[in-house]
């Protein structure tokens, strides 16, 4: 996060909204914190590689998913050769009489050593960021305390003399700064335990950087005159060096450097799984999703997205590289938000965050609308850079994409609840059971196999214990190679032994059959309710167990494991609103039950 944004950009955005530029970058800081929270949801629900495009095409489906997935991409990549121009730019430091294309030519060498960087490994990438990081908020920490002592309050009068507007419009100018507050979601399919590290990071550096942002360029308004701030495009090393001298400006254009290389470095790691997991959608081509046997890092997209940054290194100007990612991004947060209400409302069984943004919608509905109204507010270019890309990123998707793909989104799913069921497959509710289980680290037992392979019954309108054991005994006569009539006659004699129902609602019928190695569980669901003999309330859960005598004890623990879901949060309610019998399915295959990988 802490690059040119900082360091740089505090001078071009002092020119358009004066001392109040500090409020600019606390606004976007808070404008931010939706999409966080929206992210951080969204990432521990689903912690796949690309992160905001998978949220955005599973949610809303290939076409928003196709113009998030290259905004994503390219937002990030803006920033990152905004990082790697600002390497050159303080290369004048050293050397005042470096020309323009020398500085592009330095950010263009340093794209190709980070590209290197990157395709060695995401560990390697990892440790040499955390050195980085740590190396730049020890130095910018000394700035802000040993700065602040010389801040002259005079410098901020007049504080806002250009107006609240443009104090708004430059939050939208500044907004890049935050872009990779959430980044972090583009690489959660590597990350440890992403229920609790996402969020937790994401939380951590938004009130780190929040903080370092408004303490820096607080400190440096306050130490450098207008003339001076607004025409340097190396702001915080000149501020340091009114206190400091040249030594202290050599110590902030080494921060500066620790900066840009962190943010290049980073940028290339997360935007290349943007392009990687478009390629897995089948939405850009197929070569972009090869990871290297070796490394395994996914070689070919980290090239082709360090190609992208070296032409917008060299054919971009500064100022419209800034706007572009800023607009790119905003669009991408607007988005994000949308995808948290949409997958939310589809109330998909299978849709289980470890994190839930709170204030729910309200949050999501005021930072869409504050992120429609931030680009409005940044001009007419910035609305027509939106417009096209919006339209280039369609065409992709009807001419290369569209017959490519079939996945119906979470939006499908809305719509059904007020239409037809017919509208709906499983695909979504199917793939977000497998990233629960490979996020949760879920080893499948083989009572999750019974499950997978088990007859499901949903019973519509109230009925008898008789009935249901008559169906039940035609279903599991073919599948046991038994006669019906006896189950039949077993499941009454077992009822009329001892109830099977073992709390309202919920009952467990269970009896021995004859032969060896046979054992099979089905699954009953009835809204309106089964009347049991001797049972008060209507039975609603029914898990049916038949096993032969040599399989008594896999009986018990199949029956522990019932017990462990009957007992957990929401599993009746969720049951019960399942939408179908796929969605009965997922919701004991994700129980938090205790496996037992031996049997």
């Amino acid at each position: 996060m802490i690059s040119s944004g900082l360091f740089i950009l505090p001078a071009i955005a002092y020119a358009k909204a004066g001392p109040a530029v500090v409020f600019s970058y606390i606004l976007a800081g808070i404008l931010v914190f939706p999409a966080m929270l929206a992210k951080a949801e969204l990432a521990t629900a689903m912690p796949k590689a690309g992160g905001v495009y998978f949220f955005i095409e599973r949610s809303m489906g290939a076409p928003i998913g196709t113009i998030g997935g290259f905004a994503s991409w390219f937002s990030l990549s803006f920033k990152s050769a905004f990082a790697l121009l600002g390497l050159g730019i303080f290369a004048t430091l050293i050397n005042p009489g470096i020309t323009k294309t020398q500085i592009k030519l330095i950010a263009v060498g340093c794209c190709l050593f980070f590209m290197l960087v990157n395709i060695i490994g995401a560990k390697h990438t990892g440790r040499f960021q955390v050195a980085l990081v740590l190396s730049l908020i020890g130095i910018l920490l000394l700035y802000v305390l040993r700065g602040f002592i010389s801040v002259q309050p005079d410098r901020f009068t007049p504080f806002m003399p250009f107006g609240l507007g443009s104090v708004v419009a430059t939050a939208g100018l500044v907004f890049v700064s935050f872009g990779g507050l959430t980044k972090i979601a583009c690489v959660a399919e590597e990350v440890k335990n992403p229920g609790r590290n996402i969020p937790l990071g994401m939380f951590l550096a938004f009130g780190v950087v929040m903080v370092l942002y408004a303490a820096v360029v607080f400190v440096t308004v306050g130490l450098l005159d207008s003339t001076q701030l607004s025409n340097s495009l190396t702001p915080i090393s000149l501020g340091a060096g009114t206190f400091m001298g040249n030594y202290g400006s050599l110590i902030l254009a080494f921060a500066a450097v620790l900066a840009f290389a962190s943010t290049a470095n980073a940028g290339i790691l997360t935007a290349s799984r943007d392009s990687m997991a478009m390629s897995r959608d089948y939405l850009l081509p197929k070569f972009l999703q090869r990871v290297n046997a070796r490394t395994k890092t996914p070689h070919f997209s980290i090239i082709v997205t360090a190609a992208f940054m070296i032409i917008v290194i060299l054919f971009l100007r500064l100022e419209d590289l800034v706007k572009t990612a800023s607009t790119l991004k905003i669009l991408l947060f607007l988005f994000v938000n949308l995808s948290v209400i949409v997958m939310r409302e589809s109330r998909i069984q299978s849709y289980r965050p470890k994190f839930r943004s709170p204030l729910y919608p309200w949050a999501q509905i005021l930072a869409v609308g504050g992120y429609g109204f931030l680009i409005f507010q940044m001009g007419w270019g910035p609305l027509l850079i939106t417009a096209i890309f919006i339209a280039c990123a369609f065409v992709w998707y009807l001419i290369y994409a569209k017959s490519r793909v079939s996945r119906r989104a979470a939006l499908v799913h809305v719509i059904e609840r007020v239409t037809a069921r017919e509208l709906v497959d499983a695909t979504l509710p199917d793939e977000l059971r497998e990233i629960i289980i490979e996020r949760d680290e879920i080893v499948e037992d083989r009572f999750d196999q019974l499950i997978k392979d088990c007859e499901i019954l949903d019973i519509q309108g109230k009925t008898s214990a008789e009935k249901i054991f008559r169906q039940v005994s035609a279903i599991l006569a073919e599948r046991l190679g038994t006669n019906e009539y006896v189950l039949f006659e077993k499941f009454l004699h077992r009822e009329a032994e001892g109830g099977t129902v073992i709390q309202p609602g919920f009952a467990i019928p269970h009896i021995v059959v004859e032969g060896e190695n046979k054992f099979d569980i089905l699954l009953v669901r009835a809204v309106d309710g089964i009347d049991f003999p001797h049972a008060p309330d209507p039975v609603k859960v029914m898990f049916v167990l038949t096993g032969s005598k040599d399989q008594r004890n896999y009986h018990l623990r199949a029956l522990m494991a019932i017990a462990q879901i009957a007992q957990e949060k929401q599993f009746e309610q969720r049951w019960l609103t399942a939408r179908d019998p796929a969605e009965i399915r997922n919701l004991i295959l994700l129980s938090t039950r205790k496996r037992d990988a031996n049997v």
